[in-house]
């Protein structure tokens, strides 16, 4: 099947054939069809299967044959869970669009609110927004949706870990009651299909990926090594297998900053993208891998969902993840549009419960590759496939079903803490007063700032009441 048949005009072909492409993904020719047509949709896709374009191509289609938005007004509205997706949403929608008068914005947090209100004085055809920016401009009344035509919820597990359940509501109840749906997801949970009840109307459901399945185009191995000699593990592989390019993430902000030092060290050009660094930061950071001026960009778990690198050849875990999904999510940003690509995880002994909790989830043994100058003195042992079901545990949910999963402010565009002390990443919502305590530097978008010096109690009463740095 090609571009040609599923309904798109010629300038956006223009655009698709400008970009290289010629078929559409699996994701694109199931869901674009059913979009034209004004229908609600609730679409399933992993990482790296091309759903962005498969809602912003029929959503330019859809918009180009209308009147252009008013000063103010919003006539689709595209709702991330991060930054980070934002932007690479609205570089999708801006690409696909070159050729379209459609006008599109972009806000989220963590940088100056008056140029974004500025931008949506001459209105928007599309918003792309997170939802904590969202509310905060409409609170401030610079953004209005009574001519909007098209809601999108992109990611929407991911805003309901991040606990913007609540946002998402308010959200839902200041839009018109007449308008065309579009929820994407990486997966059905029972979570999203509760969602989808006070969003959807009689949807298409599309699904083309098996939950928490890994790409067949990423090669996955690990290299069991001692956690002092990870680094010097990292260095010889880029050098033995002369990487133009990698992703490295690691577990913590800290982590992230030493690993870059000490790359830097060896003469290789890297970065860090973490929680600490400010908007622009970030954004130079990710500017400078994909044009190839640094070979090695180091992050925390804030970009396993909003990065979007063509052909990037090699993602490496220096620390597994705390939650077995976000290793899914992490691998995907490899062997992406039918690329092939590879997955390489550095794996200490006391790592053994972490990855024992990946090849359950993704029922795959991930093979071992040994260095032998990089032999561990502290064994990985062996592991075998765990075959029970899964039982889904959220330990740190507040006991009142009705109250954010975690606290943190809309309006400065942080996340709440996640799961086993986890800090998500994007614009979470306001919950209170009460902030989440501080277990360490946890890989997310607002991460809680390091703590000085050493402590024998990881939950120590002062550290409870320690606000998270402003994102």
């Amino acid at each position: 099947m090609s571009f040609n048949k599923l309904g798109l005009s010629a300038p956006i072909l223009k655009a698709i054939e400008d970009r290289g492409y010629t078929e559409p993904s699996p994701i694109q020719a199931q869901a674009i069809p059913p979009i034209l047509e004004g229908l609600d949709v609730m679409a399933a896709a992993q990482t790296g299967t091309g759903k962005t374009a498969g809602f912003t191509l029929p959503l330019l289609e859809l918009l180009s044959h209308g009147e252009n938005a008013q000063s103010n007004q919003v006539r689709a509205l595209v709702l991330t869970p991060t930054r980070e997706l934002a932007a690479q949403v609205a570089e999708s929608v801006k690409n696909y669009g070159q050729h379209l008068s459609l006008k599109s914005t972009v806000v989220f947090g963590g940088v100056k609110i008056n140029p974004q209100m500025m931008a949506l004085r001459r209105g928007a055809d599309i918003l792309i927004a997170t939802p904590g920016r969202m509310m905060d401009l409409y609170n401030q009344k610079a953004v209005r949706f009574d001519k909007l035509e098209i809601l999108v919820l992109d990611e929407a597990d991911r805003m309901l870990d991040m606990g913007f359940i609540h946002d998402i509501k308010k959200i839902l109840a200041i839009l018109p009651k007449k308008r065309q749906n579009l929820l994407f997801s990486a997966t059905f949970s029972p979570e999203i299909r509760q969602l989808a009840k006070g969003l959807v109307n009689n949807p298409v459901e599309i699904s083309v990926t098996p939950r928490n399945a890994t790409a067949v185009s990423v090669e996955q191995w690990l290299h069991p090594v001692d956690k002092k000699r990870k680094t010097e593990l990292l260095i010889k592989l880029i050098a033995d297998g002369r990487w133009d390019q990698a992703l490295v993430f690691s577990r913590t902000k800290h982590g992230a900053n030493k690993i870059t030092k000490t790359l830097e060290d060896a003469g290789i050009r890297s970065s860090a993208i973490h929680g600490n660094k400010s908007q622009g930061a970030r954004t130079r950071a990710l500017a400078d891998f994909k044009e190839g001026r640094i070979r090695i960009l180091v992050a925390t778990d804030i970009a396993a969902r909003g990065l979007d690198i063509e052909q990037l050849p090699h993602v490496v875990n220096f620390d597994l993840p705390d939650v077995a999904e976000d290793y899914v999510h992490r691998i995907g940003r490899t062997g992406r549009a039918g690329a092939t690509g590879k997955a390489i995880s550095l794996v200490a002994a006391d790592e053994l419960d972490l990855l024992r909790a990946i090849e359950r989830l993704t029922q795959k043994l991930i093979e071992r590759r040994y260095e032998d100058d990089f032999m561990p003195t502290h064994m990985l042992p062996d592991t075998t496939l765990d075959n029970r079901p899964i039982k889904k545990n959220n330990p740190k949910r507040p006991n009142n079903p009705g109250a954010p999963r975690q606290g943190n402010s809309a309006r400065t565009g942080n996340s709440p803490k996640q799961g086993n002390g986890q800090a998500r990443q994007g614009n979470g919502p306001n919950s209170g007063n009460r902030r989440p305590a501080d277990r360490g530097n946890a890989p997310a978008k607002a991460d809680v700032t390091q703590g000085q010096g050493l402590r024998s109690k990881p939950l120590a009463p002062a550290r409870r009441n320690r606000k998270p740095t402003q994102d």
